[in-house]
Formats: structure tokens, C-alpha cells, sequence
């Protein structure tokens, strides 16, 4: 996940604390500031940045305007690293993969969770392939696929490094989530499966459960990485 898009969920998460706090849930806040409640929900989830106008609304509709001055630095904090992401993007696939190399390389541990794809340094070629193709397409970016491709797998080199451990927690959506062909998405199970036999590697998954009232959840949560 890029830093925007960490800012960005951030600050719907402070959003969604102030009204939690407030005592209003999302429908009733969405009544207060005239808007439809799906776009509340948007901008707490982060899946919309909301604007300057939006933060002093929905500071004011639950009564915290003390809170305008925090909120605003959070919104430019997720404007710079906006900016940074868009000359990521511009950089190409292979850029942004070697980029990536050069920090796992240095490091001894990495822990990574995603919740909608499988982790990068566990991709095939073809998974990682079609990958690319979506995102440079929805960005309209550099579209140096077969070169990111192979930066990808350069990438997994370090996996078979000794004296380094990577943990991946995979939420069990990105399990089912066909992205690609069903053939490319049968292979990269495969590669899953044989990645449990290697020392360095550790590979979890968190789990849907059906309960009484419905479809809930083991874990939730976004991509994300910590390294060390």
C-alpha cells in the first residue's frame, strides 16, 4: 500500500472516532451535513479524500470545531503524499519494483498483509502480469509491464536469502478474487502451497466465518507493511 493511500484511511479512521464519539452513527451525521450517506461512508473507509470544505462540515456537524486544525494538517499531510505517489506512478512498474528491492534487501524481517491481492514477493509471473496491466491502465501510466515483471521476480530472490524471515497474512478474499484468468489464478495457488516448505518464509491466512446473523469477519483490515 502507498503512503497516500495509508494517509488516506487514516484520516477516514479519525473521522469515523470523532463520530463514534459523538454519538452519531453514519446515516445520522450524513442527515446533519445534507449529504447521502454513502459518502460518509466513503471518506471513513478511504475509499474518498475528502476536501477542506468537508473536514470543517463534518467538524462542525458533531460540535468539534477545535478539531478543524488537526484535520486540516492530516488533509495536506495526504496532499503531499499524493503528489509523491502520482511521480511513483509516473516512475513505471519496474521503478517502483526496485525501489522495493532495495529496502527488503536491507532488511532482516518483513511483515505483509493484504486483503485483496497476493503479496507481491509471492506473485507468478503471469499473476503479476495482469497485475501491472490493471493498474497501469486504471492510472494511466507507464505501461513497462514485461519489465516490471521481471523486477518482480528479481525481487523474490530475496526470499531465499539466509538469515531474513518474511511473514505474510493474507485475508482469505484475495484467495477468491479473480483479477486474472482462472488457469493464472489455479498457478499462483499452486505457489502458495509451496512456499509453506521454505525456512525463511511464514504464510497465514485470515478467514471468513459464517455466524447466525450473516457473513462476519476473523480480521479486517488494508494492505500494508512493516519492515525492519
Amino acid at each position: 500500500m502507498s503512503d497516500y493511500q495509508t494517509a488516506r484511511i487514516a484520516l477516514g479512521a479519525r473521522l469515523r472516532e470523532l463520530r463514534a464519539e459523538s454519538g452519531l452513527n453514519g446515516k445520522s451525521l450524513a442527515v446533519r451535513l445534507g449529504w447521502p450517506a454513502s459518502k460518509v461512508s466513503k471518506i471513513e473507509t478511504g475509499k474518498q479524500s475528502p476536501t477542506s470544505e468537508d473536514l470543517k462540515a463534518w467538524a462542525a456537524a458533531l460540535g468539534v470545531p477545535e478539531t478543524v486544525s488537526e484535520l486540516m494538517g492530516r488533509l495536506r499531510s495526504l496532499e503531499t503524499h499524493y503528489a509523491a505517489w502520482r511521480r511513483q506512478l509516473a516512475a513505471g512498474v519496474r521503478a517502483r519494483q526496485e525501489a522495493w528491492q532495495a529496502t527488503e534487501s536491507a532488511s532482516a524481517t518483513v511483515w505483509n498483509f493484504e486483503s485483496a491481492v497476493i503479496p507481491g514477493l509471492l506473485q507468478t509471473p503471469e499473476y503479476a502480469r495482469h497485475m501491472f496491466i490493471r493498474t497501469t491502465t486504471l492510472h494511466r501510466t507507464v505501461q513497462d509491464i514485461e519489465a516490471g515483471v521481471n523486477a518482480r521476480m528479481q525481487r523474490q530472490q530475496t526470499l531465499y536469502a539466509p538469515g531474513r524471515s518474511f511473514h505474510f497474512l493474507v485475508w482469505e478474499p484475495a484467495l477468491h478474487m479473480l483479477l486474472c484468468p482462472r488457469e493464472v489464478m489455479a498457478g499462483q495457488l499452486d505457489r502458495l502451497a509451496g512456499v509453506h516448505g521454505m525456512s525463511t518464509v511464514s504464510l497465514g491466512g485470515a478467514m471468513l466465518k459464517t455466524c447466525g446473523s450473516g457473513l462476519g469477519w476473523h480480521a479486517r483490515g488494508v494492505p500494508s507493511r512493516v519492515i525492519d
